[in-house]
């Protein structure tokens, strides 16, 4: 397993430019979409608890990772906090785009064959 990018201690204290080049660098050296969009929603919260002013940080990446990478479960479950970097419309793109039944079906017929292959499996090694 890999080293975090930042400790919690930096996510709070480091300069906000600091913290924008090594999230760049990190996403251009890994384009780990999850993680990166985990370190933008302690930004948030750094955001919300201080008054440094990290709204709209990172806005041109935070777009490109809702209109242009592969959807994962974390956009779908992170997305509606970063609903004010867009406009109207092209937050009705990022929700039809994240949310498509297609998408939607694929993950769960995936749970379900992990499931019924998993547990099948589990049971002939107890018997």
């Amino acid at each position: 397993m890999s080293k975090p990018l930042f400790t919690t201690q930096q996510i709070f204290s480091l300069k906000p430019k600091t913290l924008q080049k090594r999230i760049d660098g990190y996403y251009e050296d890994t384009r780990d979409v999850n993680s990166t969009i985990q370190y933008l929603i302690a930004l948030q919260v750094r955001d919300e608890l201080g008054d440094e002013g990290f709204s709209f940080f990172m806005k041109d990446l935070v777009q490109k990772l809702l209109l242009q990478t592969k959807t994962s479960r974390i956009l779908r479950r992170y997305y509606f906090y970063f609903k004010d970097y867009f406009s109207s419309n092209e937050w009705k793109v990022v929700s039809i785009r994240l949310f498509s039944i297609k998408n939607y079906l694929s993950e769960k017929i995936e749970k379900l064959r992990d499931q019924f292959i998993k547990e099948p499996l589990a049971n002939l090694a107890g018997s």
